[in-house]
């Protein structure tokens, strides 16, 4: 097939890209390359594999792609509560603007799978697992975006949602700003976490096996179509204690507080079923231990910067 992938040098995208390419299938990668990242260089050898440097959003450049592409999968997006709540403006016009766009410009015979963020069930209910049945309630704006652009999507239909748990692992474009990668840092290099709230509850997923998902919804679209599908590792719900708990297992030495006083600036608190897409053969190969095993051998390799550090949470 011939998919155009907005954002496809960003984090999800530059994991996804090769995959696609090892798969047999052109690929054109729509992105700003804001972050100046260079993720897809191991890539350009191959013939299918096409970059157009340019907004997401600029009709003029996306209007004759979408004219020849079969599937387009929009990853382009202000990812996280902090980014959006810094650029609320840009964060709708990246996420429901683009999303807008492309549905104004797609054919109904296109595929489209998109990533949204099971953050959008905001607070759950203790002891519930959250189905993709389960009333959304975004506790932040980015969570409210993504849970708008879903909606506009399943109702033009010739979609499919991803509904991401929080996601970890090394990516060629490497972020920090996600609580596994983040905390695997802190505990390599600062040995000490703090923790607010230690109680809150989120599932998680490692990058790759989110590329796995969109492979999983390209090849059985038909049966899948017009439906959102949870992503995430169902052995993967966990407090952020136990999430460091997990991580102290690979750093002995690692201090982890609790703080009674202060306050998560996310208040996402909830548990996740993925058994929807397990059903429809989705399969996750890479557990959160492997995950924090090859986060640690990729920080061992960057080494602690403090430029660094910055260069991959400004995102």
């Amino acid at each position: 097939m011939k998919i155009l992938v907005t954002g496809g040098a960003g984090y999800i995208g530059s994991v996804l890209t090769p995959i696609l390419l090892q798969e047999g299938h052109e690929v054109i990668v729509l992105d700003n390359f804001r972050y100046q990242q260079n993720s897809l260089l191991d890539c350009c050898h191959d013939q299918r594999l096409h970059i157009i440097r340019a907004d997401a959003g600029d009709e003029k450049i996306l209007a004759p792609l979408l004219k020849n592409v079969d599937a387009v999968f929009p990853l382009a997006c202000l990812t996280g509560a902090p980014l959006c709540d810094k650029n609320p403006k840009k964060a709708k016009r990246v996420i429901i603007d683009a999303v807008q766009l492309i549905l104004k410009l797609r054919s109904k015979q296109q595929i489209i799978i998109y990533p949204t963020t099971n953050s959008g069930y905001g607070v759950g209910e203790n002891g519930k697992f959250c189905t993709e049945e389960t009333l959304l309630r975004p506790v932040s704006l980015y969570g409210r975006l993504k849970v708008q652009a879903e909606e506009l999507l399943l109702q033009a239909g010739g979609s499919i949602t991803l509904r991401l748990a929080t996601a970890f692992g090394v990516s060629p474009r490497m972020r920090l700003d996600l609580l596994v990668n983040d905390f695997t840092y802190r505990a390599l290099f600062e040995k000490r976490i703090e923790l607010f709230e230690a109680h809150f509850m989120r599932n998680y997923i490692h990058v790759r096996d989110i590329a796995a998902a969109f492979l999983l919804g390209l090849k059985n679209f038909k049966k899948m179509k017009d439906q959102a599908y949870n992503v995430g590792l169902s052995n993967a719900n966990l407090s952020k204690l136990e999430l460091c708990q997990q991580i102290k297992k690979f750093v002995p030495d690692l201090q982890i507080i609790e703080s009674k006083t202060g306050k998560d600036p996310d208040q996402r608190d909830y548990i996740v079923s993925n058994a929807k897409i397990e059903k429809a053969g989705f399969k996750p190969r890479v557990s959160l231990a492997a995950g924090i095993e090859e986060l640690i051998k990729a920080f061992t390799v960057l080494g602690r910067k403090r430029s660094l550090r910055m260069a991959l949470t400004n995102i």
